[in-house]
Parts: structure tokens; C-alpha cells; sequence
């Protein structure tokens, strides 16, 4: 008898184009304003996205407009600067 693989759905990171577990990724979405937010659950309704936990990709994503492209919205300064604090703010408490 064969043992059953359990599916791991994979996402694509859209700074570096690594696929990973959806798990392993930051998922973020644009709320009705047009902002973007970060989804902690993974289930926000909504274009989301997502990014690896490294500094290095959010920096990319936000500087060469990859978020937005991806979210398919314009990001305001107030809230790219948001986005970049949550992530020093993660890797503080790793």
C-alpha cells in the first residue's frame, strides 16, 4: 500500500523568483483603500502577493516597484515606510 503525500502549496517570492512553501513566505494585500497590508492569517480576501522574511527582498520589492506592480496599486511614502519598519520589526524578534 502506498502512503499519501500530503500537498504543500508553493508560492513564488516577487523580489527574488525563489519558489517556497506558502508557509515560509509573507503574504501581503491590497485592502480596499489601495494600500498594501500585511496578512498574517494567509487569508485576507483581496490581490495579494508575496515575499520572502529577509530584508533584502522587501527592499528590492518596494525600490524597484515590484509590490506594486504585483498588487497592481500605488503605494503611498507613509505606507512604504510602514511595510519597511513591520519587516526590521520581524527580524528583531527572530
Amino acid at each position: 500500500m502506498r502512503a499519501k503525500c500530503k500537498h504543500l502549496p508553493q508560492r513564488t517570492c516577487i523580489s527574488c523568483r525563489q519558489i517556497k512553501e506558502k508557509k515560509a513566505l509573507i503574504r501581503l494585500v491590497r485592502a480596499e483603500n489601495g494600500a498594501a497590508e500585511v496578512d498574517i492569517s494567509g487569508r485576507k480576501p483581496g490581490r495579494g502577493a508575496y515575499l520572502c522574511p529577509n530584508t533584502v527582498c522587501w527592499e528590492l520589492a518596494l525600490r524597484k516597484n515590484r509590490l506594486e506592480y504585483a498588487l497592481r496599486t500605488k503605494l503611498s511614502n507613509d505606507n512604504r515606510q510602514i511595510l519597511t519598519e513591520h519587516i526590521h520589526n520581524l527580524l528583531e524578534e527572530s
